[in-house]
């Protein structure tokens, strides 16, 4: 049996295994005492309606702070927001050599230029192809499709064996932009010898091979022609390979296209600077839109996922400064819905469709295809990589399961399936859950980081879910009490069935409470307050079917 003074090779996800979204995974080589620690990916989570307030969750890294002087650095895939977008908030805690591709960098930039206070992160800038040494890792950095440019698998080779993590991928010929997944070297790296595939896991329910971004641009064009008057189209800003697909179309239409929204705004800025978006017409600003023929113009929008300050659905409300669209008009969702955006997106689709606007989705036609493998592109990886053990990653609990199974299935003898925190052992022999650390979430709420353990988000749950009641009262130093106890009422039914109104049934139990109270309790406010507590939450509960938070004042004057 190994000694915890002998080198292991080790890997466990802060985020990103059991769900979708705020990957972060961690390898550690060395003793179990004294390991070195290598962080790929930096990602954020989007909050839902279940956390009130809160605007981006980031994965919970006090076990890495703890680490901070054995971390040897932090290596990003690619510059999705769910492996990038937690490096702005969480970097400074860290501190730790940040290595990533130019496209990457440029998008870090121009987002800390946007966002006063943002961290200036030193980078190392490493090309598609490149190698870069932190600590006892050597880290190659493999080309792979995606939805987004330069995104990479990362060949990860430690004194115990190599690792290849694939990050997100996809197999496609003809990506629009960029490099495809690069099979001749993932082959040549599987023939070295690979001890672990860390891998994507977020499309193992379906069979087959997804469709090429060439299909997807085909497609575009049929549908731009076919539209009478103005066209909207709205994707993932990442997605430059899509935006250049709805440029060409657009050319190939006799139509201009209209550039909306911050983050579309900057993704076209580092994307022209990559030249990934050479020999296009240029795009037109915002506010020529209005001046565009109907039938002559593309608006490129964000919002594909409902998000209520984005472009698409500010136009949706007939609110925003620059853009309108009336019935006739044309709406082209080029995007996957991610799971938990169903509601967000529906309303946006419902308040187009109840204006006469016609709506096109990837259920109406092949306007978007996913970014991430299908089981016939995930055993070509296999093939290729060969590797001796599986570790599914990037999915929610049914994902990692199902690829489990199905990598079993193909013959990988060894595979983990980990969740969050659980430690597994790569090397020495054979990889299983040997530790855990601890894991969680972190929300951005507002300007504030605070831990998903706060009260705070619960306790904003219950005031959603039942009101509040403010209870102001004055008491002399003999218990008397002084004027009238001063009640407001929020959130709750303005009366109750028999038709009471709400702020009265409140009123006369907090009166009926004090006249009922003893002066000798009248003179501790905190037996006071507790006992208006009590009494107003019973009656209202009584009447309403709900017990409302309650917050009781006691001034002695």
């Amino acid at each position: 049996m190994a000694s915890r003074d002998d080198d292991g090779l080790v890997f466990v996800a802060l985020g990103g295994l059991g769900e979708i979204g705020m990957n972060a995974g961690l390898y550690g080589f060395g003793p179990a005492r004294r390991r070195k620690w290598l962080l790929v990916d930096c990602g954020i989570a989007f909050a839902g309606e279940d956390v009130p307030g809160v605007d981006l969750i980031f994965p919970d890294i006090r076990f890495l702070e703890e680490e901070r002087d054995n971390l040897v650095g932090i290596v990003i895939t690619h510059a999705h927001e769910d492996h990038i977008g937690g490096l702005a908030e969480l970097w400074p805690r860290l501190g730790a050599p940040v290595v990533c591709t130019p496209f990457a960098a440029g998008l870090l930039e121009v987002r800390r230029l946007g966002e006063p206070g943002a961290p200036k992160i030193p980078l190392t800038v490493v090309e598609q192809g490149g190698r870069v040494t932190l600590g006892p890792f050597d880290i190659e950095f493999v080309a792979v499709g995606h939805s987004i440019p330069e995104s990479n698998a990362l060949a990860i080779r430690t004194p115990l064996g190599t690792v290849v993590h694939t990050g997100d991928w996809k197999l496609d010929p003809h990506p629009g932009v960029g490099r495809p997944t690069d099979e001749k070297r993932l082959t040549e790296i599987g023939d070295e010898g690979v001890l672990a595939l860390i891998c994507d896991s977020t499309n193992v329910l379906r069979d087959g091979v997804s469709p090429s971004e060439a299909d997807v641009a085909k497609t575009l064009i049929e549908v731009i022609r076919e539209a009478p008057e103005r066209v909207a189209v709205t994707t993932f800003a990442s997605n430059v390979a899509r935006l250049r697909a709805v440029a060409e179309a657009a050319a190939a239409c006799d139509r201009e296209v209209v550039v909306f929204g911050r983050a579309m705004d900057r993704v076209v800025d580092v994307a022209t600077e990559r030249g990934y978006l050479a020999g296009l017409p240029p795009f037109r600003s915002a506010e020529t839109f209005g001046y565009l023929p109907r039938n002559k113009v593309v608006a490129l929008l964000t919002g594909s996922q409902g998000e209520p300050r984005a472009a698409l659905a500010r136009v949706a409300n007939d609110e925003h400064p620059d853009i309108a669209l009336s019935a006739g008009d044309r709406v082209v969702f080029s995007s996957r819905t991610i799971p938990g955006n169903e509601k967000a997106v529906g309303r946006i689709i419902n308040n187009l469709v109840t204006r006469g606007i016609d709506v096109v989705t990837d259920r109406d036609a092949l306007v978007h295809v996913s970014g991430h493998p299908r089981r016939g592109e995930l055993a070509a990886m296999y093939r290729w990589v060969q590797p001796k053990a599986l570790v599914p990653a990037h999915g929610e609990a049914l994902h990692l399961t199902e690829q489990a199974k199905f990598a079993r299935a193909e013959g990988i003898q060894s595979v983990v399936r980990a969740m969050n925190g659980e430690m597994v052992l790569l090397a020495p022999g054979k990889p299983a859950v040997v530790d855990d650390v601890p894991v969680g979430r972190l929300y951005k709420d507002g300007m504030i980081v605070v831990s998903a353990g706060e009260a705070t988000i619960g306790e904003r749950r219950k005031l959603a879910f039942a009101g509040v009641v403010s209870v102001a009262i004055a008491l002399d130093a003999k218990g008397e009490i002084v004027g009238e106890a001063q009640v407001e009422v929020t959130g709750l039914p303005p009366a109750t069935r028999e038709g009471e109104p709400m702020l009265e049934l409140v009123a006369d139990a907090v009166a009926d409470v004090l006249d009922g109270l003893p002066k000798a309790r009248r003179r501790d406010p905190d037996a006071v307050a507790n006992a208006v507590e009590r009494a107003v939450r019973a009656e209202v509960r009584h009447a309403w079917g709900k017990k409302p938070t309650c917050h009781v004042h006691v001034i002695v004057v």
